[in-house]
Order: C-alpha cells, then sequence, then structure tokens
C-alpha cells in the first residue's frame, strides 16, 4: 500500500488536534437542534471521516498514521466537547482498529486497515439486553461448512453501527466458545440495524439494537477475542480512556456555555450590588470551584493516556496494571466533572438559562446519560484496593 492508494490525508500529531478543533467548533453550532429534534449526525460523521481522523490509529506498516493514545484521546475530547455525540459514534471504531492491530492476521490487517483508510467507519455490536451482566454474550457463529460460519443473536448499545459501514460483531464460536469477533458488512443479508435508542441523553449517537439472522461470516473476517486477556493487556484501558475523554468534553462544553451565558445573558443577583452577574463573587467562586474539577479531569485524562503509550512500549503485568489504575481515576475525575460542571450550570447562570429552548439542559442529560457506561464507583474501589493492599485491577475490557 502507498500514500497514493490513500482516500484519507494521514495526519501528525499536531495535524490531528488542529482538525478535531476545527471541526469540532463546526459541530457545536448545531449540536442543540440535533438534540433537540434528535438529527443523527450523518454529514458530520461524513466530515470526520473524510478528515482522516478516524485512521489516525492505523499502523504505518499499513499506511496509517500510527498516532499515540495521548493524541487520540484529545482528539475525542475536543470532538466531544464540540457534540459529545459524534465524540461518543467513533469510540467502538478507534476500539475494534485497536482489536485489529492486536489480533487480526496481515491479510486481515490489509483488508480492514484498507478500508478505514479509504474512510470507512466501524460501528459495534457487543452489549445485549436481558442477559446476567454487561460481559454475559449469548450471540453465536455456529459452523456453516469450511471456513464458513453463520451468525445469530440480538446486540443492544450498538452504538455508532446505524451510521457504519461495517459493524465488528463480538460472538462465541459454538454455544460455549471463546469470544471472536466477526466483522459484518453493515449491509449483509440477515443483519438489521433498528434505531431504538430513546435514551434522555446522548440522544444522537444511534446507540440501538443489530438483529443477527443466519448471517454468512467467512473465516477471513473472523478474529479471536477471548485471547487478548490472557496476558497483560491495554486493550481495556484504551476503551476506557476513550469514554473518560467523552466526558472530559462534556465537562469543558458545559462550563464554556455557562460562562458565556453569565457574561452575556444573566443578570445580577440585587444582593451582590456588582452591575454585572459575572461579578458577583459567589458566581465567581462556583466558576472557579467547576474550573478547578475540569482542570484536574483534564489533567488526569492526559496523564491516563501517557500511561498506556509508556505501557506499550515495554507491556508486562506492572504495566498494564499501572496503565489500568491511571485510567480508573481518569475516569472518576471525568465523571465527577461532567456532572459537577453540567449540572452547576444551572446554578450560576441563573433562572433563565432553564428557559427550555436553549437547550443547555442536554448538557447534563449527555453527561448523566454517558457516565452511566461504567461505574465510577468500581474505578474508586480497584483504586482503593491498590492504595491499600497493592491489588492490581481485573485484567478484563472494562478497566
Amino acid at each position: 500500500m502507498t500514500s497514493a492508494d490513500l482516500a484519507v490525508p494521514v495526519l501528525a500529531p499536531a495535524e490531528a488536534v488542529a482538525v478535531a478543533a476545527e471541526l469540532a467548533a463546526g459541530f457545536a453550532r448545531d449540536a442543540a437542534e440535533r438534540d433537540a429534534r434528535r438529527v443523527l449526525p450523518a454529514a458530520e460523521l461524513d466530515r470526520l471521516s473524510g478528515s482522516g481522523l478516524l485512521a489516525v490509529t492505523v499502523p504505518a506498516r499499513y499506511g496509517g498514521a500510527d498516532l499515540p493514545v495521548a493524541t487520540v484521546a484529545e482528539v475525542i475530547r475536543l470532538l466531544s466537547a464540540g457534540d459529545p455525540n459524534i465524540g461518543q459514534i467513533p469510540h467502538s471504531h478507534f476500539v475494534y482498529v485497536n482489536q485489529l492491530r492486536l489480533r487480526g492476521t496481515d491479510a486481515q490487517r490489509r483488508r480492514l486497515f484498507g478500508e478505514v483508510l479509504a474512510g470507512r467507519r466501524f460501528g459495534n455490536a457487543q452489549s445485549e439486553a436481558n442477559t446476567r451482566h454487561v460481559r454475559d454474550i449469548r450471540t453465536t457463529l455456529t459452523a456453516d461448512g469450511p471456513g464458513r460460519w453463520r451468525l445469530n443473536g440480538r446486540k443492544f448499545y450498538a452504538t455508532g453501527a446505524l451510521l457504519a459501514h461495517r459493524i465488528p460483531v463480538l460472538a462465541h464460536l459454538g454455544l460455549d466458545g471463546p469470544l471472536h469477533v466477526a466483522w459484518v458488512d453493515r449491509h449483509a443479508e440477515g443483519l438489521e440495524v433498528v434505531d431504538d435508542w430513546n435514551g434522555l441523553g446522548q440522544r444522537t449517537t444511534a446507540s440501538g439494537s443489530v438483529v443477527l439472522r443466519d448471517v454468512a461470516v467467512p473465516d477471513a473476517l473472523v478474529t479471536p477475542y477471548a485471547v487478548t486477556f490472557e496476558g497483560p493487556q491495554t486493550y481495556g484501558a484504551f476503551a476506557q480512556v476513550l469514554h473518560a475523554a467523552i466526558d472530559a468534553g462534556i465537562a469543558r462544553a458545559a462550563l464554556t456555555d455557562a460562562a458565556a451565558f453569565v457574561r452575556d445573558r444573566s443578570r445580577p443577583y440585587p444582593d451582590a450590588q456588582v452591575e454585572r452577574a459575572a461579578d458577583d463573587p459567589l458566581v465567581v467562586r462556583a466558576f472557579g470551584e467547576i474550573e478547578l474539577a475540569v482542570r484536574a479531569a483534564e489533567a488526569l485524562l492526559a496523564e491516563a493516556a501517557r500511561a498506556i503509550d509508556r505501557a506499550n512500549t515495554g507491556l508486562t503485568a506492572r504495566t498494564a496494571a499501572e496503565a489500568s489504575l491511571a485510567v480508573a481515576a481518569a475516569r472518576a475525575a471525568t465523571t465527577h466533572a461532567a456532572l459537577e460542571s453540567s449540572g452547576r450550570l444551572f446554578e450560576v447562570a441563573g433562572t433563565r438559562s432553564a428557559a427550555a429552548g436553549l437547550g443547555l439542559d442536554r448538557h447534563w442529560r449527555n453527561a448523566r446519560t454517558h457516565t452511566l457506561h461504567d461505574p465510577a464507583a468500581w474505578k474508586v474501589q480497584h483504586l482503593g484496593r491498590w492504595a491499600v493492599d497493592g491489588t492490581p485491577p481485573p485484567n478484563h475490557g472494562q478497566v
């Protein structure tokens, strides 16, 4: 593969951050309207794909930018500050590009990374409703002759699947076999994506259901998954740090919008005896407290991403644990910051900010919805066990 074959630009770290900031500014302009009308960001995602940002983790040997996790996390944070729905949709894309890096054959990588470099997007079909817990998977790949499989099951919270070109599906080989990933074309026969997501926040992520009825899958589009967790890994930490980046983006966006409202539209409380609400010492103090929480979360996010990069250069049980703990701290801090910033927005901005037409409530709804993805309390639990007894975090995809 040569540079002449590429359909999207290959970005350096500084270029990726600059492109993300520019796109985010554009996405922010209509974010409230998309939320109010539940308009899925199809055109916005096409711009994102064409920018080259979704190809930044493709390895250099396959023609990609191979950028560090620290840059990817900053890209997701910036996009999420513009519109966290658009920030969340490519989360699974990056996670499954990582899965392909770790477990794909050379032929699979050439084929599927080539699709990414041509601007195609991966969705996901991983979680399932009505199972015992998030890691209880019942979807199966059943043998259908030499080198052929049939895929059956139903997935929920399939973020981005509706707008994807290819959907990686997590499934068992047989009823009790190890988990694998089936890389299924979005329009494959027997695959249906249902737009049934009706969350109170993150309304335009298209996180609906994927129904799989005897979908034909060749061996060439199946990669192992369970073996990822048989030794030290940063696969889970990478997925989690991108979630933290989404929450950090929500926190910063809520703070930015609150400050603009107080500067331009709020009236001062009479007892403050000031001309502008922005000069009320109680308001200023509240903004300082929120800014402190958001800055702390952003700093922990950046450090967590760097910890993953360090672990990837010398992967051991200890470096993997250090990365997971750093990410746990970031996840707990960004959860707090997103809820604090989006909730206190109304406290600092006053009664007028509660007008429904402004859409400022979307920040809290987005924060409350997305932070439920993984319980922050368990992140703190893992940190506490490490602090008390030096117990490393568990080796799975949620840490």
